[in-house]
């Protein structure tokens, strides 16, 4: 379609929801930052804004960085919203605010495409993945850009190769405003766990861009400016093992020409540990994280989830054979499965001291519509819709006992003593493993250079001068200083900051116990 210039030229305003505050998304850290606002860049909705004719004009707003004004919306011929479950609220506002200039509206997503039924109030609904409905959408807003009379549901009944997307519209944001960039590089994964939704929606048959495209994406990042670290948001990094094998030596070409100017990070299923071949050219493209869903350590829960592939080696075994090769491990945990006992809370506390996995998303189980678990629970009368509870799961266990061990292990887990002392470990078991970087220009360029000066002094003074955990940081930071290793003193600065202030309002009752929970938090993120 972006080559069909025949269309009637059209403005289109593409807007992105604002998210609560969440664990995941680091809203603590931002004011140590050097102007940080938004965690990561929107994929999906900068791929559509890509797609777009040529000849119309696109204006793009994420609203975690400004929200869209009256004058965004009276610019506009149609406006475009993209977003998760979690953002069900804030997208409907959007919507709310484009009607009263009379705009048609049109969603797409991986909300509305497991659940379109939850939108009614949209003039168009986008369900699937970019293809004939995205090019069906398109004619119709250049036909007619005025609200259709009924909603009108269109839906992808053929993909397009993921080898002919375009490069996402990253000149269209300001990217050095995000904590992290992102990159997509395959769709969808072989497993079925049934929790996930990831299957339904992208299939099990992971689909693929070429190594070429993903350097493309790399080399535009950073030609907008991008620094620091890239986030594969690949909902399984090895979903194909054959494909990451044939495109890591790529990216490791990629950091050679480029000095090594970004850090990657990806998602991967915890049986990676048993790739060799993988985890060395992980190591040599310079990967230092990697999200493992580990969910349980109870291997009868593993296998009521249908995640036995997590069993392929002992836990704990591979989580040390991941950071053998430089990878910090960041875990999925889940509270509330039908197996859990009054017990679980400390059994996962026990897991946190044995693998000293810094970060950890501990989160309350959530069924999502098209899993297995949905299916399941729906069948024995289990799904309860009281947006102010933080599952939408009845629990064998009481729920106020589910919430309140989420609590507890917030809190027990992210004290600062026991917080720094993970990342120590990380330094003498982790970091260590990481390949020598050069000191080339890319890395010390004066961007750089001045990023760091920036929230070093902000470290200092909120965390080692203001905070109540003073005494851990520096106790973590001395040495670091001493050596020179002022990239380490930043990086788990941030983070630890962040989880700290969130792990008290966590166990205080301030924040909701589920990332995917409809409940609105007490209290929103602080700004310092």
């Amino acid at each position: 379609m972006r080559e069909d210039i025949r269309l009637a030229s059209r403005r289109v305003l593409c807007v992105f929801p604002k998210y609560s505050p969440s664990f995941g998304t680091f809203e603590y850290a931002y004011p140590l930052t050097n102007g940080v606002q938004a965690f990561m860049p929107p994929q999906g909705l900068l791929l559509i804004a890509a797609s777009l004719p040529q000849n119309w004009d696109v204006r793009f707003i994420d609203e975690n960085i400004a929200p869209a004004s009256p004058d965004d919306f009276r610019w506009a011929d149609a406006v475009f919203v993209s977003g998760m479950h979690i953002q069900r609220r804030q997208m409907n506002d959007i919507c709310r605010r484009a009607h009263e200039h009379d705009l048609p509206v049109a969603l797409g997503g991986p909300s509305v495409s497991a659940c379109p039924e939850n939108y009614p109030d949209f003039d168009y609904l986008h369900v699937g993945e970019l293809g004939d409905a995205t090019d069906d959408l398109f004619r119709r807003i250049a036909n007619d850009p005025s609200r259709p009379e009924s909603q009108i549901v269109l839906t992808t009944q053929e993909r397009r190769e993921m080898s002919e997307f375009p490069l996402p519209a990253y000149e269209l944001i300001p990217l050095r405003k995000y904590f992290l960039g992102s990159i997509q590089f395959s769709s969808g994964c072989p497993y079925q766990c049934e929790f996930c939704d990831i299957p339904a929606l992208y299939g099990r048959n992971p689909r693929l861009k070429t190594p070429e495209q993903v350097l493309a994406e790399l080399d535009k990042m950073v030609a907008c400016g991008l620094s620091g670290s890239v986030y594969f948001v690949d909902d399984n990094f090895i979903g194909n093992r054959r494909a990451a094998l044939e495109l890591l030596p790529h990216l490791v070409e990629w950091q050679k020409r480029n000095g090594f100017a970004l850090h990657f990070a990806c998602e991967a299923t915890l049986n990676i540990a048993k790739r060799p071949e993988i985890l060395t050219l992980m190591r040599d493209a310079y990967f230092t994280t990697v999200f493992c869903g580990i969910e349980t350590p109870d291997p009868a829960a593993l296998k009521a989830m249908s995640k036995q592939h997590n069993m392929v080696v002992p836990i704990l075994e591979g989580v040390r054979t991941l950071n053998s090769y430089g990878l910090e491990v960041v875990s999925g945990i889940i509270l509330g499965l039908d197996t859990d006992t009054m017990d679980s809370g400390e059994g996962i506390l026990e897991f946190i001291d044995q693998s000293q996995i810094p970060l950890l998303t501990i989160n309350l189980l959530q069924a999502l519509p098209r899993t297995p678990l949905w299916d399941r629970l729906k069948r024995e009368n289990r799904l309860n819709e009281d947006e102010d509870r933080d599952s939408n799961v009845e629990f064998f266990l009481p729920y106020d006992h589910v919430v309140a061990t989420w609590r507890e292990c917030m809190g027990r887990a992210y004290t600062p003593e026991k917080l720094f002392a993970r990342f120590e470990h990380q330094v003498r078991e982790t970091y260590c493993n990481r390949i020598a970087v050069p000191n080339s220009k890319q890395r010390l360029s004066w961007y750089n250079i001045k990023r760091a000066l920036v929230m070093f002094s902000h470290i200092v003074w909120q965390v080692g001068v203001k905070s109540d955990y003073r005494r851990e940081f520096w106790r973590f930071a001395w040495p670091r200083l001493k050596s020179g290793d002022i990239e380490r003193i930043l990086q788990v600065g941030l983070v630890a900051h962040h989880l700290i202030l969130f792990a008290r309002g966590a166990s205080g009752g301030q924040q909701t116990a589920s990332y995917y929970s409809a409940r609105v938090p007490e209290m929103s993120v602080a700004a310092e």
